[in-house]
This record gives C-alpha cells, structure tokens and sequence, in this order.
C-alpha cells in the first residue's frame, strides 16, 4: 500500500486532472443529462391513439432532434447485436446459411410499412397506456432500414478473409471464438464501420414513417424531426421544412465528430497490409481519449476484460467416441434431408396461411394486378441500379484511395444519405401537377435518392481496405490506365460493390413504397408499381392487399437476388478475394 502511495506522489503534477479530464467530465455529463430528459419521454403515459399535439415551434427542435437520435442510437445498438449473431451464424453454417440468407433478402425488401402495419398494435399491446410501447414500434422500424445492410457487410467479409490470415489462425491453434475476434471481426470492421454509417443515414430516409406512423384508424406522432417534418408537409411550411434540414444537418455533424469520425481511426490499424498507409486517419475525441486520464481510467478495466473474453478459448464440447459411427458423408446427407423437410414444412405453412388470409377478401384478378406492379417497380430498380453504379464506383474508388479526401467527403456523404427525401416530395408534386409530367417516369429518380449511398459507402469502405502493399506492388510494375481498372482495383472493391448493389437493390424496393406514392398537403401524385399499391392499401388500412403486395414484392426480391446478385457475390467470394 505505502509503494502504492510513492509511485503515486512521484508522479508530482502528472497524477493531477487536466484539461482534457474537465472537457471529458463535461462531455460525459452532457450526455447523460440528454440521455436522461430523451428517455423520460419515452415513458410518458398515452391518453389518447394520438400522441399530445406536435408544434411547429423552431425552438422545439432541440428536443425533437435529441428523441430522434436516441430512437437511432438504440436501433443501431439492436443492429449490431443482430448482425454479429445472425451473420455470423450464416457464414458459419452451411445449412443455416440456405434460410438466413434468402430471409435476409425478403426482410430488406418488406416495406416499413409492411412492418408497421403488423407490429404497430403488437408494441402498443404491450405497454397499454403507456408511449414506451409506441417508441418500440417506432425503433423496431428505424431497426429494419439499418440491420440488413449491415447484417450483409458483415456476412460478405467474414467469407472473403484473406487464406493466408486463416492458415496463420490455424498455425496459432485458435479455437473458432479466438478466430472469430482475433481474426474475422476485425477484418470485417473497416467495412462494417462504413455501414454503420450508411445504416444510420438510411435511418433518416424513414425516419417520418417511423415516427409518424398512420396505418388505417391508428394514427402515433412521436416527438421527433421526422413527424415535425410530416407535420409540416401537412401544412406546406417550406419554413419548417427546411428548418428540420438543418437540424438534421447538425445531428449528422455532431455524431459524424463524436461517433463514427474516433471510430474510423481507430479502425484503421485493422486493414489488411504489410507495409503502413502514408495517412492516417485522425479524430480529436481519439486524441482527447488518449490525453485523458479520466477516460483513459474509464474505459481500462472494460477494455481488459473484453480482451479477455476475447482470448478464452471456449471450444464446443466434444462428445464421447462410439464403437459404431455411421460415416460422415452418410450423417451429412441424413441432416440435410431432415433440416430440408423442415424447412418444406415451414414454407408450405407460410403460404398456406398467407392463401388463407388473402383469399378471403381478393381474386385471381387482385394478384395478377400486384405481379404487373411489380414488374414495374422491377424495372425501374434495375434501371435506376446501373445508373447509380455507372456513376458512383469510379467516384467512390476515387475518394476511398484518398483518406484525406475520404475523411473531408464522410460527414458530407453522411448528410447526403440522410437528406430526408421527403424534402423532394413537394417539389416532385408540384412539378408533376403543374407541368402534367408523367409520374412513372419523374418519380423513378426519387427511389434511388436514398439508396444509392449503399454502393457509395461500400465501395468507398472496399478502396480504403484495399491494401497498401498492393497499391506500392502496383506502382512498381507500372500498371496503370484502363489495365489498372480492369486488372487491379475493380477486381479488388468487387465483393464490396455486391453487397452495396445488393443492399441498394433491396432498399430501392423499400423506399419504391415512399417514392411511388408522394403528397404534398392535399396533393397525391403515384406511379404504378407495387410501392404505390403497398403504399394507398396501407393508407387504407387494406390489410389483405398489405400481404399480398409483400408477399408477391417479396417472391420477386428473392428471384432477382438468386438470378443476379448471388451469382456476382458467388464469383466474388471464388475469383476476386484478396489471398
């Protein structure tokens, strides 16, 4: 205890808080202050279906803004846990992999508002009388426009790790948890960092119908920039819509700086390469962290005891060896078979119970009407992807290569990703209604709006891991042109631009739902596709027409996926892997 004492007074003025320690301790404090008025609302009784009147004063927007970020903060927090779980699972299991995968692609195409449709009164039953059960509901929503894009990142870099990193994991004898944290996750965390960033731009797209939410007689308003931004739509305030830009403009460049910015540079010692990168990366929250020792003292102990965790070997259990063992090819298929039944069974029940539910009130004529809107809505996503990519991939692969310009353009994309494209609406509206244009055609573009930033994101994520090494052994050979293209950094960013066409493909089909049927005050304008259809049933509170413009929607994201991007993900994952 006395040695304790000396080393202690022998560090003189250097034990003694500084500067750094005061601006944390008010950070830190600031936080929780927020955190604390945010949740307390969140509990606040529910007297009525709608919630207590919404004002278009500028001066509630702070609270706004704070009760949005906290519905985004725990939605993405729901997020990670489910894309460590659940991605993991399906890139670790053959057999689980041929259900999560496929159910992957059908829940990034359901619309939000299928999912508020259903588990609105779910949520609300169980906190009756309370606003705790209409937050849930609001947060599971912002949860489906973030959790499958990352879910997919996260799945496609734990199948793409490089094979000489996997012999090193088996020369060291890890065990499958020590490879999984040593080794795959942070591989994957420079490309699943970036999708956190574009999950939680892609929140702000449906950030109104989550906190919004009308679905028949059922009508919720959540305090929040999203129903003050569908509020004033309502009332044609292009004042109190531009004021919510703004808004959403700050929130963006404050979790941009205190969140996602320390992360990407702490991130960056993860990458891939043998030789270092001429930049790094740089946050001053990661400086003041590294000055402080208030914080430092933080976040020590957890730090330790998740390295910990980290490096226990915890291997499955082996069972006892039998003097009679059936060969493994013959237990193999014997699996296979009984877990092939089961799923035949699920399936045949599933849509036995969707035929019931429909053919109560539609007819044959009701599906052939929603397979033609949806082909509709099939050909302006495809149309509307290649464009996009066209575009996009040289510019991403251009800004990734330049982590100075990348650190400059993120917040900048951030915002772009998350510019609400309820915004656009009006415009789109009036144009539509005053120059008699053709909704089909010029409401297409507002589908991609949002959802372009997915192909943005990853492949800006897949130029910034592609290693440094490689780009010098690239230089060195004097590979340049159309032969550098072709030959080096396309083949490289190729798994990253899959799984961002992938994402970006299934959230076209969501956001078809916002961008086929539009308003502006008493103003409707829609398109034909099934996002319309989707969209004037929900409206209605047609629930037979909810399911089946889901059902069929989803039938089709599934064969579009298994016909186009899984191959391309497939020839990725076989031929463009970094070795």
């Amino acid at each position: 205890m006395i040695s304790r004492f000396v080393a202690f007074s022998s560090l003189g003025r250097r034990a003694l808080p500084n500067q750094w320690d005061f601006i944390s301790l008010a950070l830190v404090i600031a936080v929780f202050i927020g955190v604390a008025k945010g949740s307390a609302g969140m509990t606040a009784p529910l007297t009525a279906p709608v919630t207590a009147d919404l004002s278009l004063d500028y001066s509630n927007l702070p609270y706004y803004a704070l009760r949005t970020t906290l519905r985004m903060s725990a939605a993405m927090a729901a997020s990670l846990v489910f894309t460590f779980v659940y991605a993991t699972i399906a890139a670790k299991s053959r057999r689980a992999e041929m259900v999560l995968i496929p159910l992957l692609d059908v829940l990034q195409s359901v619309p939000i508002l299928g999912f508020l449709s259903f588990t609105v009164t779910f949520f609300l039953g169980l906190f009756p009388g309370s606003t705790l059960g209409a937050e849930l509901a609001a947060i599971f929503a912002i949860f489906t426009s973030q959790a499958w894009n990352m879910a997919f990142s996260f799945y496609q870099s734990l199948r793409t790790v490089p094979r000489d990193l996997e012999e090193v994991a088996v020369g060291y004898h890890f065990s499958p948890w020590q490879k999984f944290w040593q080794l795959e996750a942070p591989f994957a965390m420079p490309s699943l960092i970036w999708n956190m960033m574009m999950s939680m731009s892609g929140g702000w797209f449906f950030v109104v119908a989550s906190e919004a939410i009308s679905v028949g007689d059922t009508t919720i308003k959540l305090p929040g920039i999203g129903s003050y931004l569908a509020l004033a739509i309502d009332a044609k305030r292009i004042d109190a819509v531009l004021a919510a830009v703004l808004a959403v403009i700050l929130v963006i460049l404050a979790y941009d700086q205190f969140l996602f910015r320390p992360i990407v540079a702490f991130a960056a010692k993860f990458r891939v390469e043998l030789s270092a990168g001429q930049v790094q990366e740089e946050s001053w929250v990661r400086q003041l962290f590294l000055r402080t020792r208030f914080l430092r003292a933080l976040v020590t102990v957890p730090a330790r005891m998740l390295d910990r965790i980290a490096l226990m070997r915890l291997e499955p259990p082996r069972g006892r060896a039998t003097r009679m063992r059936w060969p493994d090819h013959l237990v193999s298929r014997l699996f296979d078979g009984v877990w092939f039944v089961v799923i035949a069974a699920l399936l045949g029940y599933s849509l036995y119970q969707v035929y019931g539910f429909v053919s109560e009130k539609l007819a044959l004529a009701d599906l052939r009407e929603t397979v033609v809107l949806t082909l509709y809505t099939m050909i302006r996503v495809f149309v509307l992807i290649v464009l996009a990519s066209l575009f996009w991939v040289p510019v991403s692969i251009y800004i990734g290569l330049r982590p100075r310009l990348a650190e400059k353009i993120q917040p900048l994309a951030q915002f772009l990703a998350a510019f609400p494209a309820n915004v656009v609406f009006p415009i789109a509206v009036v144009l539509v209604v005053k120059f008699s244009l053709n909704p089909d055609i010029w409401l297409s573009g507002l589908i991609v709006f949002g959802t372009q930033w997915y192909i943005v994101f990853n492949v800006i994520g897949g130029a910034m891991a592609f290693p440094n090494d490689l780009r010098e052994a690239v230089v060195n050979y004097g590979i340049k042109g159309k032969y550098w293209w072709k030959d080096v950094i396309l083949p490289g960013v190729f798994p990253y631009y899959v799984t961002g066409a992938l994402t970006a493909s299934g959230g076209s089909w969501n956001a078809a739902i916002v961008a086929e049927y539009v308003k502006w005050g008493d103003d409707k304008v829609a398109a034909h596709g099934i996002g319309a259809y989707i969209a004037q049933a929900t409206e209605a509170g047609d629930y037979s027409k909810i399911v089946l413009g889901v059902a069929v929607m989803s039938i089709f994201v599934i064969l579009f996926n298994r016909l186009l991007w899984r191959p391309l993900f497939a020839l990725g994952e076989r031929k463009l892997r970094i070795n």
